[in-house]
């Protein structure tokens, strides 16, 4: 176990847009990703807020990344899957103080 320079992306898109979050985010540097489906809870005032219509089903895309290239990561899944898009993507950044199995 060692301590990392690396971040820990995730993207929450509608379901079926995780493909698209994959290659925008490999385009960026990433090497790939884990997609998680889930079920989001928004209720209709966010939907207001936001002028989007929430869609229950979701994929939950965590990508490890080099803390170097993350905010390229970031802007690259906000222009293919963010919230002006079909995906209607929502994507944040988490420290990662340890890694193991990576060679």
């Amino acid at each position: 176990m060692k301590d990392t320079d690396h971040q820990m992306v995730f993207c929450i898109v509608n379901a079926g847009h995780s493909q698209t979050v994959i290659e925008a985010a490999r385009e960026a540097g990433a090497k790939g990703g884990t997609v998680i489906h889930g079920r989001g809870t928004a209720n209709k005032e966010a939907e207001k807020i936001f002028h989007i219509v929430v869609q229950p089903d979701k994929e939950i895309i965590m990508i490890l990344v080099e803390k170097s290239i993350k905010d390229a990561v970031l802007l690259a899944l906000n222009k293919a899957a963010g919230l002006d898009t079909a995906g209607q993507g929502i994507a944040f950044s988490m420290p990662v103080d340890r890694v193991i199995g990576l060679s």
